[in-house]
Order: structure tokens, then C-alpha cells, then sequence
């Protein structure tokens, strides 16, 4: 068997060296790939997030709709103990209403006091208004 001839270090002729240009054009193009990967990659981790989402939350949909209906029951369920326990069946239906309507009054009243806490972004408008006035006169300041 023979040997192969030992390698040479040498300095490579200008021929075999890439121009600045090529070397430009090769990572403007590896660069312009990876990108593209990258934003196929997002693509496809946001599509499974939203889907995943979006199955989420009809799932909540729809245990909101089965306890609005089942709240239907757990009335008259209560209306009826009412019943068992020596009330007129009229009389514990009115206080089953009259309780679901002090509910209903308490919510409104909450609600009202939350709204009216409501208040302008007084700041940001402030802001605002002085980023446009510099924005139209901007020697000015």
C-alpha cells in the first residue's frame, strides 16, 4: 500500500477564495432562509396556540350554558323545599323570586358604583395633546 503524498499548507490562490460580493450574496441568502424558517415556525406555534385557545374557551362556553340551565333546577329544587317544609307552594316560589331579584338589585348596584369610577386616561390625553403640538411646531419648544 502506499502512502498518500503529505498535505501541503499553503496559502490558496485568489481563484478558489469566494469575492466579498459572493460572500455577501451567500449570507444575504442563508440569512433570507433562516428568517423564513423562522417565521414558518411562529406560523405554526401560533396556529396550535389559537386553536388551542379557542378550544378552551368554548369548552368554558359551554359549562356556562349547562349551569345557566341547571340553575333553573337548583330554584325549583329550592322552591319545593320550601314546600316539604310546610310552606305554600306560592309563598316559596315568591321568596325564591323575591331572593333572585335582592340578587339581581345587589349586582346593579355594584355595577352602577364600578361605572361610575370610570375616568378619562387624563395623562395619556395630556400626552397626546403635547406630542401633537410639538409635532406641528417642533422649533417651538
Amino acid at each position: 500500500m502506499t502512502q498518500p503524498p503529505p498535505a501541503q499548507h499553503s496559502v490558496a490562490s485568489d481563484e478558489s477564495q469566494p469575492s466579498i460580493g459572493e460572500l455577501a450574496k451567500d449570507v444575504s441568502t442563508h440569512l433570507s432562509t433562516l428568517i423564513r424558517g423562522e417565521v414558518e415556525l411562529a406560523k405554526l406555534e401560533v396556529t396550535s396556540s389559537v386553536r388551542n385557545a379557542g378550544t378552551g374557551a368554548g369548552m368554558f362556553i359551554g359549562a356556562a350554558v349547562l349551569v345557566v340551565f341547571s340553575l333553573t333546577f337548583g330554584l325549583i329544587a329550592l322552591a319545593e323545599g320550601l314546600v316539604a317544609i310546610g310552606l305554600w307552594r306560592w309563598l316559596s316560589y315568591l321568596i325564591v323570586f323575591g331572593f333572585l331579584i335582592l340578587v339581581a338589585g345587589l349586582l346593579v348596584l355594584i355595577g352602577v358604583r364600578k361605572v361610575k369610577r370610570v375616568r378619562a386616561p387624563a395623562r395619556t390625553i395630556a400626552t397626546t395633546k403635547d406630542t401633537v403640538a410639538y409635532l406641528k411646531h417642533p422649533t417651538s419648544a
